[in-house]
Order: C-alpha cells, then structure tokens, then sequence
C-alpha cells in the first residue's frame, strides 16, 4: 500500500511538465473520490439500480 505522498508522487509523475496547479489538484480530487467508492463498496455503503432509478424519479419531478 502506498503512502499518501507516495500516491501524490505518482500523479506528479504521471502529469506533463506544463501542467497546471489546477491540473494537479484535480487529479487529486479524482484519486481522492475515487478511494472514498472503492471504501464505500468495501463497507457496503452501495444502492441498487432500482433505488438510485427511484431517486432519480424524485429529484426529476421537483
């Protein structure tokens, strides 16, 4: 498992040279997201097509 610095390193790595603060800062929101709904699947914090259909219903008729 890498270390936070270690994940912000390989971004780095991965960028161009000519990237932007606001380039690097996005890929870090990203990776950041994406960790949060890899832990939610891991605690089963999921919903099922049904119910996100539901509350797309909901929002959809407001």
């Amino acid at each position: 498992m890498e270390t936070p610095k270690q994940e912000v390193q390989g971004i780095l790595n991965s960028l161009p040279e000519d990237a932007t603060l606001d380039d690097i800062q996005y890929r870090i929101y990203v990776r950041q997201a994406i960790d949060r709904g890899l832990q939610d699947i891991d605690r089963g914090r999921i919903l099922t097509q049904a119910a996100v259909e539901q509350r797309m219903a909901r929002w959809i008729k407001k």
